[in-house]
């Protein structure tokens, strides 16, 4: 079950990462300023991993900690939505390379969530596996 799901989010990845490329190196479009997205993917988790070491052990259902992490990712994800729209409003992008890179934000913000759905809620899981 564990492999299968690794397979699809992998799968998943390369999808999204390949519209991202698409909005950047088509012929048409030839401008790679969206792959500054790319520093929003690596640093969406990082909210979460540092809530999960500070925070405390307790079954709450909502901790500050936890909490402010959410807010945090979340201004990170809606950052990397805006990015690539602010670029095509000032004209450095052109619009449809817009689209692809937006596209490509869905699938890979959705492969990251699919990740820690997958992956993170077991209690026996530790991220020095990884």
């Amino acid at each position: 079950c564990a492999v299968a799901a690794l397979v699809a989010l992998s799968f998943s990845g390369a999808i999204g990462l390949t519209f991202l490329m698409l909005g950047c190196a088509l012929e048409y479009y030839g401008v790679y300023w969206p792959l500054f997205v790319l520093i929003f993917y690596f640093i969406c988790p990082i909210p979460h991993f540092i809530a999960k070491r500070v925070g405390d052990d307790s079954d709450a259902a909502s901790s500050a900690c936890r909490e402010l992490a959410y807010f945090f990712t979340t201004g990170i994800v809606v950052s990397a939505f805006g990015l690539p729209i602010i670029l095509a409003r000032v004209e450095a992008i052109k619009w449809g390379a817009c689209g692809l890179v937006l596209a490509g934000n869905a699938v890979i913000f959705l492969t990251i969530l699919g990740f820690f759905l997958v992956f993170g809620r077991g209690d026996d899981f530790s991220w020095e596996q990884w």
